[in-house]
């Protein structure tokens, strides 16, 4: 069969969104690897699948699969992308948008200035929730890598996120450390890894190596950990902008026990049919 899909990206973060709403199509592994392969297949960071709601009180299911062909709990740029779609498409005349991830409910707003707003909920500190091996909660947690100890932060925003204060991230050693941290044992479902960089109260540089995928151009669950990282350890404020390499994203989170918003941009690319 013939199935219709759409390219889109979030700060260069790219995707290939399926919509199984108004097309019946299952999504495998396999089908996950070829279609995100850049050679042989379209190519993207992740495949994002939107789905008829499983409960009365949500508009859509969101699954989100990395390129190796796993499932993973969330992304926040691809969340920006799927508010964009099924608003584009006509799916939903909602705004805001209740959208169902593997482990959350978020919230998805379109904004006057084309912008979208995800209320990617609380973000979760304790270790057991992350999840991540740890007696008990802390700001920072010292972890060895190859016989080497860094200071990392640890949180979830819905994936696991480890994220390392560095003084340069154009130099940071995020193609070393990246990949022996992301399969840490202390993180027993693997986790994300972000080099964050302070400018200033306001501003934050940050890169992340992505969980099953590698560097990408934007994270923006990243974005959304480096920031609660940064304010727990008061280097920011409570509003502050994420420079990544594909542009810049705004979180806002007032503290502990307090949803977090993230607002950027989510662009169309193309559309296309492909034979499965």
């Amino acid at each position: 069969m013939l199935m219709k899909f759409t390219k889109m990206h979030g700060l260069g973060n790219d995707f290939i969104v399926i919509d199984s709403v108004s097309q019946n199509v299952r999504v495998s592994a396999s089908m996950v690897k070829r279609l995100s392969n850049r050679t042989h297949g379209i190519g993207c960071d992740q495949v994002l699948v939107i789905e008829p709601p499983s409960d009365p009180d949500i508009d859509f299911n969101y699954r989100i699969f990395n390129r190796t062909g796993g499932e993973v709990e969330q992304c926040g740029n691809g969340a920006r992308c799927l508010a964009r779609y099924v608003t584009d498409r006509q799916l939903t005349g909602k705004n805001p948008i209740r959208v169902k991830t593997m482990n959350r409910v978020i919230d998805l707003e379109m904004r006057d200035n084309h912008s979208v707003r995800v209320d990617m909920g609380v973000p979760q500190l304790e270790p057991a929730d992350i999840p991540f091996k740890a007696e008990q909660k802390a700001q920072l947690y010292s972890i060895d890598v190859a016989g080497t100890e860094y200071d990392i932060a640890a949180v979830s925003v819905g994936n696991p996120h480890a994220v390392m204060l560095v003084d340069d991230v154009d130099t940071a050693p995020l193609e070393s450390i990246g990949p022996q941290l992301e399969t840490h044992g202390r993180f027993p479902n693997d986790v994300n890894v972000g080099f964050m960089q302070i400018i200033d109260r306001q501003n934050i540089k940050l890169r992340v190596f992505e969980r099953g995928v590698g560097e990408t151009q934007a994270c923006g669950s990243g974005a959304c950990a480096a920031a609660v990282a940064a304010i727990q350890q008061d280097l920011v404020d409570f509003a502050v902008t994420i420079h990544v390499n594909g542009g810049d994203l705004h979180i806002d989170w007032q503290g502990e026990n307090e949803t977090l918003l993230m607002t950027g941009p989510a662009t169309t690319v193309f559309h296309g049919r492909i034979r499965i």
